[in-house]
């Protein structure tokens, strides 16, 4: 077995790591390995292992023994603070060489520089060597300005303007004593504003103390109307959530808001606690003295003008990063959930795309995933022919043995789940299908792609999105991932965050999904197949073809017959693809041909064939996973051989199970308070979770209404996909919006009451909800199709109701 405490004193010999010092490489590994609660020998080793190309999935399955067992999410972690801090190490060579050009670094700044800990400190070292435009203090020093600003600085008995009349140059700008005095005022405010050091304590301060104040912008309170709750608002800074914070910066950026960031806005003393720590720090006091009032005048304005300017705006970025990496994590968490969701199997469905004037569009699915057969329905307004409905769809279910019927949620959602379930009454018991209700954000985004048009191509774009329905249905991930991510429509304000960071943390979790279950090497698609480990879209779409024109693979190992698909590809692969009835048992389960060998001693150790070995927990929990470990082969991964041959080819995600809608409630309309509803969570936030009921409409369950205990974080108790029983609250027909509970006591106790964080402080009227409906967003269901992503304008409108309940 490797000693992961021998990496701790190895550089990786990887290109990426060897650009830095060994010094430097283990600075990093020591950093992220308190990050992320792990030794630094862990982190080393992780780190060689991507620099050498080995992916996440491929790190955290099979190669236990180098990271010590880091999971995915720790990896994930590693893998994002490396890409930040060796972008910091290249920042900080350029500048150490910027200064060191410019003739001016000396062994105290490249020790300061050396030990900045973020890109922030380093840019507060940089700024004043940082080239700039020409200002009004490099102005005042090329008038000699200058020694009169630190003649006064150094000694506050000096009358300033008698001492300013000998430095006056009427030829350069400065005729006067007063036009001195400012030139002296602009060299200090400068110097104070680039001294880092209290530059840092500011920052720090701020990040403590300060309030972000909102106010609408004058003659825009009709057009912002859907902002009003932020027209007279105010919040610390480091309380304000993401949601919130993600609603402020878009309606400052859509013109309708003024933000600013406010220190000391409350403290009734003359010289606010921020221009005393400029006073002290460069050592002004106020004793009367003929300066003394002057030098004052200096900190202040080297506050106001150039510091507090300077850090309001690196604190509104940090505001929105921090917002935008949380949205992003709940969106990364609500795709995983959803990409998991249970399977129905390889069953044949019948999927239902509604639509009212265009028709029912409908496609049929055979067990494998095929499309074999379409139809185009007209059961609604204008034509209402429910009975030729009626008679195609019942002949589709006898013609391709229907066991499933996949009914899409969006517009006229409930009116068609109520023909199939006409439907179903016509036929025996016995020949039943089950129907569900299934979601189909971005159905029409992958109808109108490329691949839907290469996989259906004499198929119209229209019923595309029916296949895909029935086909969600069957294998959720197979299908979702032919889907842009964005498009999948469980995040908040995705439209606003960083989109490369977006993007980047959405294939992440596609990519982590994937290769969590494993793929049909046979039967996978070549969108599929792209997103395993060390699968290109290239080699998808070579593998796809080798498959088409020789056959169905029999082992993995011809995989090194399919072109430009090399050792390495296949390291990274092999153990995610899986082989149904090949040549050899083992390729069927997630156990690495590397490991082969081991497999097969635990089989002979046995004293059985494989076949008859695999599934038979009684003799393999009955033998010491220690008896099989080598040099190349520890214990994790011995354990994790035996699991998958007690359990092989097992399929990680839960049961399928489907909610049950009530019958008579369709739309909004149809719900009372106190009703109890079943329904599917659709998307969960931080401030609660989104259940659809069958009413075009998702419904907010509050965290305060979660559940009869104090809950933080909704996903400690909800996931996508999960099925929940409800109770209706409130409901807002005109406003669309609904309020759900989770509570045994039908959610009467005031969440405040119960100890949950209230609501911020709001300037404005107490009529007006928390929250507000971002522009552009379009509320879910109500008549809308779920393509669009959501969670901007639904998500902040049942927010806003949510609050007002807690108030």
């Amino acid at each position: 077995m490797t000693d992961i405490d021998s990496f701790a004193s190895q550089p990786s010999p990887s290109p990426k790591a060897s650009a830095l010092p060994p010094e430097v490489a283990l600075r990093i590994a020591r950093r992220i390995a308190d990050e992320i609660g792990c030794k630094p020998a862990q982190v080393s080793a992780t780190v060689q292992l991507l620099d050498e190309g080995s992916t996440v999935p491929f790190v955290a399955r099979y190669r236990k023994e180098a990271t010590g067992g880091l999971d995915d999410t720790q990896l994930r972690m590693l893998e994002e603070r490396l890409i930040y801090l060796r972008e910091m190490e290249d920042r900080r060579t350029a500048i150490l060489k910027s200064i060191e050009e410019q003739g001016k670094l000396d062994d105290d700044l490249a020790g300061k520089i050396a030990s900045a800990d973020t890109k922030a400190a380093l840019e507060d070292l940089y700024l004043p060597f940082r080239k700039k435009r020409r200002t009004k203090a490099q102005i005042a020093r090329e008038a000699g300005l200058e020694p009169l600003a630190d003649m006064l600085l150094a000694d506050p008995s000096i009358n300033p303007e008698k001492s300013a009349e000998a430095f006056l140059d009427a030829e350069k700008g400065f005729p006067d004593a007063k036009s001195s005095l400012d030139g002296a005022r602009q060299i200090l405010m400068e110097r104070f504003a680039e001294d880092a050091a209290l530059v840092g304590r500011l920052r720090e301060y701020l990040l403590k103390k300060a309030v972000v104040r909102s106010r609408v912008v004058e003659g825009q309170e009709e057009a912002g109307a859907k902002f009003s709750d932020y027209f007279a608002y105010e919040e610390k800074w480091s309380d304000i959530p993401s949601h919130r914070a993600l609603a402020l910066l878009r309606g400052r950026n859509e013109g309708m808001l003024a933000l600013e960031l406010v220190a000391d806005a409350d403290d009734p003393s003359p010289v606010k606690p921020a221009e005393r720590m400029v006073m002290e720090a460069t050592g002004i006091e106020d004793r009367g003295r003929a300066a003394d009032k002057w030098l004052g005048d200096v900190a202040r304005f080297a506050w106001r003008v150039k510091i507090a300017l300077h850090l309001e705006l690196e604190l509104m970025n940090m505001l929105r990063e921090r917002s935008e990496e949380e949205a992003i994590k709940v969106f990364a968490r609500n795709l995983k959930d959803l990409l998991l969701a249970a399977p129905a199997g390889a069953k044949a469905v019948l999927g239902l795309d509604p639509g009212v004037r265009t028709g029912v569009k409908v496609a049929a699915v055979d067990a494998t995933g095929k499309l074999v057969d379409t139809a185009t329905i007209y059961p609604f307004q204008p034509k209402n022919d429910v009975m030729g409905s009626l008679a195609v769809l019942k002949a589709l279910v006898a013609k391709h043995r229907v066991g499933l019927i996949a009914i899409g949620n969006g517009t006229a959602s409930r009116e068609t789940d109520k023909l199939a379930a006409d439907l179903l009454k016509e036929i025996p018991a016995d020949q039943r299908p089950v129907k569900v209700i299934v979601n189909e954000a971005g159905a029409s985004v992958y109808s109108a792609s490329a691949l839907a048009a290469k996989e259906m191509p004499d198929v119209d774009v229209s019923l595309r999105g029916a296949a895909s329905i029935a086909r969600r249905l069957q294998d959720p991930l197979a299908e979702l991932v032919k889907i842009e991510p964005k498009s999948i429509g469980v995040g908040q304000y995705q439209h606003d965050v960083n989109q490369t960071k977006l993007a980047r943390s959405l294939d992440a979790v596609v990519e982590d999904a994937v290769n969590a279950v494993g793929v049909d090497l046979n039967t996978a698609s070549a969108a599929l197949l792209s997103r395993i480990s060390g699968l290109s879209e290239t080699l998808a779409g070579a593998i796809v073809t080798r498959r088409d024109e020789v056959g169905a693979f029999r082992s993995r190992k011809e995989l090194l017959a399919v072109p430009r698909l090399g050792p390495k590809a296949f390291e990274q692969c092999a153990g995610f693809l899986r082989i149904v009835g090949g040549d050899n048992p083992l390729d069927q389960s997630s156990v690495h041909p590397e490991a082969y060998p081991v497999a097969e001693r635990i089989v002979k150790a046995c004293g059985r064939p494989l076949k008859d070995v695999m599934g038979n927990a009684s003799v393999l929990k009955a033998l010491d996973p220690q008896e099989f470990t080598d040099d190349k082969f520890g214990l994790p991964t011995v354990k994790d051989i035996l699991t998958e041959l007690e359990k092989p080819g097992r399929d990680p995600r839960p049961e399928f199970k489907t909610a049950t809608f009530q019958e008579g409630v369709e739309t909004m309309a149809d719900l009372k308070p106190g009703m109890a509803l079943e329904g599917t969570v659709t998307n969960v936030t931080n401030f609660g979770a989104f259940v659809d009921i069958g009413v075009h409409q998702d419904g907010l369950v509050h965290v305060s209404q979660l559940a009869d205990r104090f809950i933080s974080d909704p996903h400690t108790v909800v996931k996508a996909g999960d099925i929940v029983r409800v109770r209706v609250m409130e409901v807002d027909i005109k406003r669309k919006r609904i309020g759900l509970s989770m509570k045994k006591d039908g959610g009467e106790a005031r969440g405040r009451e119960r100890g949950e964080t209230p609501p911020p402080r709001n300037n404005a009227p107490r009529g007006k909800p928390q929250g507000g409906k971002p522009q552009g967003a379009k509320s879910q269901g109500g008549g809308n199709r779920r393509d669009t992503p959501q969670g901007d304008g639904a998500m902040a409108a049942a927010l806003a109701a949510a609050m007002k309940r807690k108030k």
